[in-house]
């Protein structure tokens, strides 16, 4: 079976060290068995920081008051997360609605909007007891990031690990059929993802064990390729 010229990868060469490499292209010919094969892998990362959001909200019988109150509230949020060295703090523009009256209670304007940012993972437990305990706070899952400055490290530490996976993959179907040498001829890259959140709630006894960062799902990282080999 004979193959067109491919392009393997640029971002695969420093994984495949090949003779006569000079350019960041390279085209190769396959005379033999074409061989697909997919790997995958994945990196757990230590913890930096953590990155979290809330709902704050506030009902009162007009919206002027509604917005007034939402306000106060922010304040007090304000003040808080500045206690907690919070950085990249972020809040969106009010948002209110008409909650019609029903048979047990009048209508009333509700009025709501989000802050986010991040913070060291040892203030974990103040943000839940003395954030979380704030008048019209609702906080959403917390989830943990890993220092960027890491982040092609193991990103180059993923593609390898993937990239021998789909290789013995690859070799084994080789041998099954009676081959032996494989060459790459192209790559595809897969997405991935870091799937890690905790759902932070207010304790109401101060006696049991603080919420613990060091519990939370730390950061994982994940990646896929499909690679396709010649094999002869």
């Amino acid at each position: 079976m004979a193959w067109n010229l491919l392009r393997l990868l640029p971002l695969l060469l420093p994984l495949v060290p090949m003779a006569g490499l000079g350019q960041s292209q390279v085209q190769l010919a396959c005379s033999g068995t074409l061989v697909e094969a997919r790997g995958s892998a994945e990196l757990k990362r230590p913890t930096q920081r953590l990155r979290f959001s809330l709902t704050l909200e506030a009902e009162e019988a007009s919206t002027d008051a509604a917005l007034a109150s939402l306000q106060q509230r922010l304040a007090a949020v304000r003040t808080t997360l500045k206690n907690l060295q919070v950085v990249d703090l972020e809040v969106t523009s009010p948002a209110t609605w008409q909650r019609p009256a029903s048979r047990d209670r009048a209508g009333a304007v509700q009025a709501s909007l989000q802050v986010s940012g991040q913070l060291a993972p040892d203030q974990l437990q103040p943000l839940v007891r003395q954030v979380g305990g704030l008048a019209g706070v609702r906080l959403s899952p917390v989830t943990t990031e890993a220092d960027a400055a890491g982040d092609r490290a193991a990103r180059r530490q993923l593609l390898g690990a993937a990239y021998q996976d789909a290789l013995q993959q690859a070799q084994d179907v080789a041998a099954a059929i009676g081959l032996r040498g494989l060459q790459p001829l192209a790559v595809l890259l897969e997405g991935g993802g870091r799937p890690v959140a905790m759902r932070a709630t207010a304790m109401a006894d101060a006696a049991v064990p603080p919420f613990d960062p060091a519990e939370l799902s730390a950061p994982m990282e994940r990646l896929s390729l499909q690679v396709r080999f010649c094999a002869r």
